[in-house]
């Protein structure tokens, strides 16, 4: 079987590479399978914005004759904070601008939230991950891990919003974290050991 993950980020391959290490299967980016794609992500939810991309990247290797045997995944995930009505949301990545580094976009939150109160800080990280199967068949799975936005940046092990994502019983951002550490408790980590339950189905009953 091959994984065909609707993804370019570095980071976020080395985590799915790790979390389904015991699914037997080839995992591939969609730059490594050859698709060069613009997806526009129009969803309102998490779960619209995956399946989005898990879609269009299956019909792209369909196009191509290599979608035999390929299951191909994609994920949409985010911040949502409580007391901003969940911002950035399904807008995570593209708040401020796609190419504004996420330095300056986590500043900018830090920035609006300076004069909010611990007990209203509250967060979560969101992951929705979405599967397309080689018959079309398609599946759907959540993660969710509970925080709070802290007070500065902190934490270099991470990517995207980690350095202001406090974790009160780690007493640590999600970016001082270590790897292991955050592959059993991320929003990512959560929604794939729900997915991986229907790739090791798939497998058992086609491979």
């Amino acid at each position: 079987m091959k994984i065909i993950f609707a993804t370019g980020n570095e980071g976020k391959m080395r985590e799915i590479r790790a979390i389904l290490g015991d699914v037997e299967a080839e995992i591939y980016s969609m730059k490594e399978a050859g698709i060069v794609l613009e997806i526009e992500e129009n969803g309102t939810t998490f779960e619209e914005n995956a399946c989005i991309k898990a879609r269009a990247v299956s019909e792209a290797l369909a196009a191509q004759g290599k979608a035999r045997d390929c299951v191909v995944m994609a994920d949409d995930s985010g911040l949502e904070i409580d007391c901003l009505n969940g911002e950035p949301g399904v807008y995570s990545a593209r708040y401020l601008g796609e190419e504004t580094p996420f330095d300056e976009k986590s500043a900018d939150l830090l920035k609006r939230l300076k004069d909010v109160p611990q007990e209203e800080r509250g967060a979560r990280f969101v992951c929705a991950i979405a599967a397309v199967f080689p018959g079309g068949e398609e599946a759907v799975a959540r993660g969710t891990i509970e925080g709070r936005i802290g007070h500065e940046l902190r934490g270099d092990n991470g990517f995207g919003y980690d350095p202001i994502f406090y974790l009160p019983e780690y007493g640590r951002t999600a970016a001082e974290l270590t790897d292991d550490e955050k592959n059993r408790i991320s929003h990512r980590s959560r929604a794939l050991e729900r997915m991986k339950e229907k790739l090791l189905q798939f497998s058992r009953e086609n491979m």
